[in-house]
């Protein structure tokens, strides 16, 4: 059944007037959305737009340029192959599913449009029902929140367990919303959430919905990030936007079985990564979309005051695009005062990256893994990833390094890892390298199954496209 849920954006919101983008059923009349400022990249911050939306089955899309004539554009990932048509002014394509686009006219990349299609949402909280805590634009206090959610609405019922915001402006004016054991927050479509969640030692909470964190404008020092996960288990994350976080999209410390799901976030600040785990397990991230100034996806051991090794971390169905430092990253931090952690079994599956942009050497790699602080990274698989040609940077940079930045001491070891159907098209002006650090602390058994370079099969460590250093040993390539 085709289906479309179109969220009228509440007064307050930062709109942008680049694009006019209307969606609609076959046949039926054309619904106009609300194009949102979304703030990219920190070398030189710019305005582009982004627009969400959710449906099922089929949904046609129009989007009219306001601005310049359309003289050539292009929709990504590339990998959609998404049929598209154009005049001087509009661009029309149909979707069949759900998609997280880029849509770029006149190779534009940087006052282009993102377009969430999302799926519709299932099991929507009922702001009415009793154990549902309603909370109507305004500015609130956390101290009141807490209170509510501590007292039932009627003498006998119960106390709530969801915090509703519906659609419109809201501000914390506390600015950190610390969710309670068993509480779900839901952000729905059309509401603007100024403020931060925290999940502090914590457990079954659920932060969701098809509404916006609104962070811009907060200190880059502060310790402010959208959501942050520490000490904490059994935490979902689904649908929501982060705008212009100081740090962190998602910052997870020391917490076990966390579920990230069509989440989206933008940033333009130092050290405003993506999702970023220190000595956490059992991390499945599924189906986001991350344009940041920093690492997209970051995975450590130890670090500040989390401890111990981080393990089984899934990262698939995915789109990154990284306007500063690496889209996937591995290793930087670890236990280096008590023998280093293991960094283990981790998958990256089916994913698009769209940009790498990184002017120093020492932080460049799409696909990265840096093992310092006496850390061992094993039992990695980097599996059917495309990666577009990118402004700056190497497609792959593994190495067992001493950051005098970040490490008191070198890493220990890389083993067992296997890239499988990669395929890269762009510029090589930077060759991928595979270094370890010295004979007992190397490299081993990596292992390159069907690695597309400019549409070449890579048998063997081409000049120009891969080096590597003697410290590597039991390295393959398969077709």
């Amino acid at each position: 059944m085709d289906k479309i849920i179109v969220y009228t954006a509440p007064s307050g919101a930062v709109g942008k007037e680049d694009f006019a983008v209307y969606v609609r059923i076959p046949g039926q009349a054309w619904e106009k959305l609300f194009v949102y400022e979304v703030r990219v990249d920190m070398h030189h911050i710019r305005q582009a737009s982004m627009v969400y939306f959710d449906m099922a089955g089929t949904v046609e899309v129009r989007i009219e340029s306001l601005k310049q004539p359309i003289q050539d554009a292009v929709i990504r990932p590339l990998s959609v192959s998404l049929p598209f048509e154009h005049t001087d002014q509009t661009l029309t394509f149909t979707l069949d599913r759900p998609q997280k686009l880029s849509v770029e006219i006149n190779g534009e990349r940087f006052s282009n449009l993102h377009l969430f299609a999302n799926p519709c949402e299932i099991n929507v909280p009922n702001p009415e029902l009793e154990n549902v805590l309603l909370l109507k634009p305004a500015i609130h206090r956390t101290d009141d929140i807490y209170r509510m959610l501590a007292t039932p609405k009627a003498e006998g019922g119960m106390a709530p367990d969801t915090i509703y915001f519906a659609p419109g402006m809201h501000y914390l004016e506390e600015t950190l919303l610390q969710i309670p054991s068993g509480t779900t927050v839901y952000i729905a479509g059309g509401a603007v959430v100024v403020g931060s969640m925290v999940c502090d030692h914590v457990k079954d909470v659920s932060i969701r919905g098809r509404g916006i964190l609104f962070l811009s404008g907060f200190h880059r020092f502060s310790a402010f990030r959208g959501i942050r996960i520490v000490f904490s288990e059994n935490i979902s994350v689904e649908g929501i936007i982060t705008l212009d976080p100081p740090h962190y999209s998602i910052y997870l410390g020391q917490s076990h079985h966390v579920n990230i799901l069509n989440f989206k976030s933008f940033s333009t600040r130092g050290w405003s990564d993506g999702i970023d785990m220190m000595s956490c397990s059992h991390i499945d991230i599924n189906d986001v979309f991350l344009r940041t100034s920093d690492d997209c996806i970051a995975i450590y051991g130890s670090r500040w005051d989390f401890y111990g090794d981080t393990s089984h971390i899934t990262v698939r169905n995915s789109v990154f695009w990284a306007d500063v430092a690496h889209p996937l990253m591995i290793g930087t931090h670890g236990n280096h005062q008590d023998n280093g952690d293991t960094i283990h079994d981790i998958v990256f599956e089916n994913i698009d990256i769209l940009e790498h942009h990184e002017p120093q050497p020492n932080y460049m790699g799409a696909l990265a893994i840096n093992a310092g602080d006496l850390n061992t990274v094993r039992d990695v698989v980097y599996r059917n990833i495309r990666i577009e040609d990118f402004e700056l940077g190497r497609l792959i940079d593994l190495r067992v390094v001493w950051n005098k930045d970040y490490n008191p001491a070198p890493g220990r070891r890389i083993e067992n890892i296997s890239f499988e159907d990669i395929t890269y098209n762009g510029d090589t002006r930077n060759p991928s390298q595979i270094f370890g650090y010295d004979n007992e602390r190397a490299i081993s058994n990596v292992r390159f199954t069907r690695l597309s370079v400019n549409g070449k099969l890579i048998l063997q460590p081409e000049i120009g496209i891969m080096d590597i250093n003697e410290f590597v040993h039991r390295i393959s390539f398969d077709a």
